[in-house]
């Protein structure tokens, strides 16, 4: 993927006369109009291995009633939403989803500027263990 946008040179008109080849020293910056469809090429590899972590059974998603499916993540736009149960074994398997993600894709994941929600009814220590594990911080006496 990096050799496709590195690899890249661009000529532009300038009053009909043709000047270039304009070569990128710093790949794709924030409101490149190729972004999101690469993040949407990556996170398939993201969504790849979540699906495989719930198809072992090593991983839970959530639902929103007990007669609904379950669901482990939603993407939309460059942001990624993650469900999973609230064990320290659940956010083991994810923390290896997301370390074995960002070493085959090259994205780093800032975890101390994400942030994680837990229901009310999980306790202050395994919400402790849970941001301890990820390094994420807790806001509000809930997980963030």
């Amino acid at each position: 993927m990096c050799l496709c946008v590195e690899s890249v040179d661009y000529s532009v008109l300038v009053n009909g006369t043709q000047v270039g080849p304009i070569i990128p020293g710093c790949g794709l910056r924030q409101g490149d109009p190729l972004s999101p469809y690469l993040f949407i090429i990556c996170v398939e590899g993201l969504s790849s291995l979540i699906r495989d972590a719930e198809t072992r059974d090593v991983l839970i998603g959530t639902k929103i009633c007990r007669q609904a499916p379950s669901f482990s993540h939603l993407l939309f736009a460059d942001d990624c939403f993650l469900f999973f149960k609230a064990t320290k074994d659940q956010v083991h398997v994810m923390k290896n989803i997301l370390s074995t993600y960002q070493l085959a894709s090259g994205q780093a994941i800032s975890l101390p500027q994400s942030e994680i929600y837990c229901r009310r009814n999980v306790p202050d220590e395994l919400k402790t263990n849970i941001t301890n594990i990820l390094g994420v911080q807790v806001v509000l006496g809930t997980c963030k």
